[in-house]
């Protein structure tokens, strides 16, 4: 892919601004570039303090000349694909979609195809260029087999700005999870730091020693017995964050084949009727039911709401059937 053409942004630094690391200077100024996507370019060397290549944490001095060379948006190789899209509000700024479970956000190696961002490249003309050539407009993500709603940037301003209202975790965020066994309290928090697990690279912990803060609040919604329907509200993001909290608690999501044995556990239940009813769902039982946030543009707080799906509807009305049940006030 060829290279575009990169404007060049110069900065002086002042009295005030002395003392500041490089990244953080440049992330507080408007030039539409998130912070990880500064210190890749500081890193690549499309950023030069007094005409020298300098490390992201560098601190700066007063009358420092920052040059910034700032490459446009890179064109989509991305394949637009005419796949149907459940669209729940958009306008020139932002599309919300209720994403279907089995449908990956964004393409990545083995899933280069029939990802959210094909079918968004075909519906829209107009995606931010701030996520790059494979994650255009993409702010935020669900997990493949997770359901439900996502918010996708229009223009690269409303992505920098939905991109600040998630890291200050002030997007809310309401989700509706299917979990094994009794959950004996009606209500409680978890509040686990998670990061790479320190052994296998492709899931998350709580026992990473790098984890960073992580904070799931969860309430009882109904209780089968074997199984409890949850209300989960995240206040921050972490990857797998529910999965691997719910997990830790001992009561990790129906379904889930990476964290907390799931299907070993729905296997060895003695129980033909109840270990059919939760085998009847085939993913993770998790569901983004709410999602609300202020507009990026027009600063009106909005909130977007997606019924429980068909599959674990499904499942939650065997339950009943098989089980007792209890529903909470």
């Amino acid at each position: 892919m060829t290279h575009q053409e990169k404007e060049k942004i110069e900065f002086t630094v002042s009295e005030n601004e002395m003392g500041s690391r490089l990244d953080i200077f440049l992330s507080q100024k408007d030039i539409s570039v998130s912070r990880s996507q500064i210190k890749r370019m500081i890193n690549n060397g499309n950023v030069r303090v007094i005409g020298l290549m300098v490390k992201p944490g560098y601190h700066l001095k007063q009358g420092d000349v920052i040059v910034l060379h700032k490459e446009e948006p890179k064109t989509y190789d991305v394949t637009p694909e005419n796949i149907p899209l459940n669209v729940v509000y958009e306008d020139k700024s932002i599309i919300v979609v209720d994403k279907p479970s089995g449908m990956v956000v964004h393409p990545a190696a083995g899933n280069y195809n029939g990802t959210l961002v094909n079918a968004l490249l075909f519906h829209c003309k107009d995606l931010s260029g701030i996520g790059g050539y494979l994650r255009p407009g993409i702010v935020h993500r669900l997990d493949k087999f997770t359901s439900g709603l996502i918010v996708v940037a229009k223009s690269d301003s409303a992505h920098m700005e939905l991109a600040k209202q998630f890291k200050n975790h002030s997007v809310k965020k309401i989700y509706k999870a299917l979990v094994l066994g009794n959950v004996k309290e009606k209500k409680g928090i978890i509040e686990l730091p998670i990061g790479r697990h320190p052994k296998d690279r492709k899931k998350m912990s709580t026992k990473s020693k790098r984890g960073k803060i992580s904070i799931t609040r969860w309430e009882v919604i109904e209780r089968y017995d074997i199984a409890t329907l949850l209300d989960i509200e995240i206040e921050t993001g972490r990857t797998h964050q529910i999965r691997v909290h719910l997990s830790t608690l001992g009561h990790p999501v129906v379904g889930d084949a990476v964290y907390g044995n799931s299907k070993k556990r729905v296997n060895e239940m003695k129980d033909d009727a109840q270990r059919n009813a939760l085998k009847m769902i085939k993913r993770q039982a998790l569901h983004a039911a709410k999602i609300g946030f202020y507009h990026p543009v027009d600063d009106g707080y909005m909130e977007f709401l997606s019924p429980l799906p068909e599959d674990m509807i499904s499942v939650c009305e065997a339950l009943r059937e098989c089980t007792s049940v209890q529903l909470e006030p």
